[in-house]
């Protein structure tokens, strides 16, 4: 059964992370099926963005360290998942969204790497 969470996309698979009681996690696949009508923020850093596991199209490169001013940058009305290489530095960014307000914000369960491992399409520019 998934939480009750404020979410402007209806996600059928909504987790409980396994590390943050507070964060709620989404998979691969429901990111790449909802990729137009959500907001995906990668937290990595630059090199990594742009190295060998790629990043999804069309994602927002905000660092962890740069986000804490970045927030302010995002639309708060819309789905944001955030995605980093395996899922920590992520839910460390879903809880600070939380924390600044933001009411529909998920974890990329398992992050960059899931992603790869799955074989969905990256983009390394």
């Amino acid at each position: 059964m998934s939480p009750t969470i404020e979410t402007t996309v209806e996600f059928k698979d909504v987790l409980a992370n396994q590390h943050q009681q507070d964060c709620f996690d989404v998979t691969c696949q429901e990111v790449l099926e909802h990729k137009e009508s959500i907001q995906v923020v990668d937290v990595r850093t630059n090199t990594e963005f742009k190295g060998e596991l790629g990043h999804i199209d069309g994602a927002i490169l905000n660092t962890l360290d740069d986000l804490p001013t970045k927030l302010k940058d995002l639309d708060k009305s819309k789905t944001t998942v955030f995605v980093c290489r395996s899922g920590g530095r992520s839910t460390q960014a879903t809880l600070l969204a939380k924390e600044k307000g933001f009411t529909s914000c998920f974890n990329m369960q398992g992050g960059m790497l899931a992603w790869n491992e799955l074989g969905l399409e990256i983009t390394k520019a």
